[in-house]
C-alpha cells in the first residue's frame, strides 16, 4: 500500500460534475439486467413526466421497479435542488448486474443443476431542460469548428 491513497470521486461528481440535477440508485432489484435494460432502454433522453406515464402503463414487470427509481429521482432533484419536476430530463439511465445468488435444482440419477437467481442495480440521472439546450448547441460548434 502507498502512503498517499487516492480519494476516490463522490458518485455525484462521476455522475453529473458541477452540472445542476440529481440521481437515484436502485440496489438488488430482483431482476435478471437484461429484462430491466429493455425498458430502461425505452425511456432514456424523455421528460422525467413522459417517461413516468409511459412506465406506468408498460406491460413488463422490470416497468415498475424503473418508474420507482425515476419518480426518486425527480423527488430528489425537487428536494436537494429546487428543481421543477416538469422540467426535467433522463440524461442518463444505467443498468448493472448485481449480486447473483445460486440455487440447485434436482435432476435425475442424484445430479443436481443450478438456478442463476439474478439482481440489478439502476441508476437514474435527471437534469434540467437547459442542460440538454447547452450541450446540443456546444457539440454543434464543435461540429462546425472542425469542419471549417
Amino acid at each position: 500500500m502507498s502512503t498517499q491513497e487516492k480519494a476516490r470521486p463522490s458518485r455525484r461528481a462521476a455522475l453529473l460534475g458541477d452540472r445542476p440535477g440529481s440521481y437515484a440508485i436502485a440496489r438488488h432489484v430482483r431482476m435478471s439486467p437484461t429484462k430491466v435494460r429493455r425498458v430502461v432502454d425505452v425511456v432514456r433522453g424523455l421528460d422525467v413526466n413522459e417517461a413516468l406515464d409511459i412506465l406506468k402503463f408498460a406491460p413488463q414487470a422490470a416497468s415498475e421497479p424503473v418508474y420507482k427509481v425515476v419518480a426518486s429521482a425527480a423527488a430528489n432533484a425537487q428536494q436537494t435542488e429546487n428543481l421543477r419536476a416538469d422540467a426535467l430530463f433522463i440524461s442518463q439511465v444505467f443498468v448493472d448486474e448485481g449480486m447473483t445468488m445460486r440455487r440447485i435444482r434436482p435432476r435425475a440419477k442424484g445430479s443436481a443443476s443450478r438456478i442463476m437467481k439474478r439482481s440489478s442495480h439502476i441508476t437514474v440521472v435527471v437534469e434540467p431542460q437547459e442542460a440538454r439546450e447547452a450541450a446540443r448547441t456546444k457539440k454543434k460548434n464543435t461540429k462546425t469548428e472542425k469542419e471549417a
